[in-house]
């Protein structure tokens, strides 16, 4: 027997959640699926899944030698990677956990902060996540993947949480948490753990969070126009 769930005010229903939230969440991890299935999909019209993703990383991963003398492949595309990278993943793995811990985090977050909030932190931390690789990686390897964008958002929840309870431990423990969980991946994964997007995309999504709370503040103190 299910709960049945009416919108109410707001465009919540009675149980918390913002529909058009969930769809937010379901765009964004449909815009992370979509290249996947398309690499995956390759042989049936007899592609090579291989040189796919070699393409599709060419075209669209973070490459630090654009922001240099590399030659684009095309107008811009050292900007735009600051967020294509995030679309793409190394397979199914990477994308599966990615996308369950985009699911969760943004499930978290929705209720409190709304659809455009969400959109927005998560932006700023994929764009975050692309500057902590161009100014703490060396060397020359592409990266992709949106874990950059999903630290974000667990910087964006924390901060989210400290707001509400101010007591020090709630900023501490999941930071020394995210921090060892990073430490593990880097030793299991022999160093090939773009660590630098993670923090990036942590400190901006934190940031993000602080200013999109003390924006709405100001927003509530302003008074109704005529």
């Amino acid at each position: 027997m299910s709960a049945r769930e009416e919108t109410g005010a707001g465009g919540q229903t009675e149980t918390g959640r913002d529909p058009a939230g969930v769809w937010l969440l379901v765009t964004l991890i449909a815009l992370c699926v979509l290249p996947e299935l398309v690499i995956r999909a390759a042989p049936l019209w007899g592609g090579a899944p291989d040189r796919l993703r070699r393409l599709a990383e060419g075209y669209f991963a973070f490459w630090p030698g654009l922001l240099w003398d590399w030659r684009p492949n095309y107008p811009f595309q050292s900007l735009a990677m600051f967020v294509t990278y995030s679309l793409l993943h190394t397979g199914l793995w990477h994308l599966g956990l990615n996308m369950l811990t985009l699911w969760s985090l943004g499930r978290a977050l929705i209720d409190d902060i709304g659809q455009g909030r969400l959109a927005a932190v998560y932006l700023v931390s994929a764009v975050g996540g692309g500057l902590g690789y161009a100014l703490l990686g060396s060397g020359t390897q592409p990266m992709v993947g949106a874990s950059g964008a999903l630290f974000g958002l667990a910087g964006a929840l924390i901060w989210d949480q400290w707001t509400q309870e101010r007591q020090l431990r709630v900023l501490v423990v999941p930071t020394l948490l995210l921090i060892a969980m990073n430490v593990v991946m880097y030793w299991v994964m022999g160093g090939w753990l773009a660590w630098q997007t993670h923090l990036g995309g942590f400190l901006a999504g934190g940031l993000a969070m602080m200013a999109a709370m003390r924006l709405g503040r100001r927003s509530a103190r302003r008074p109704p126009g005529a």
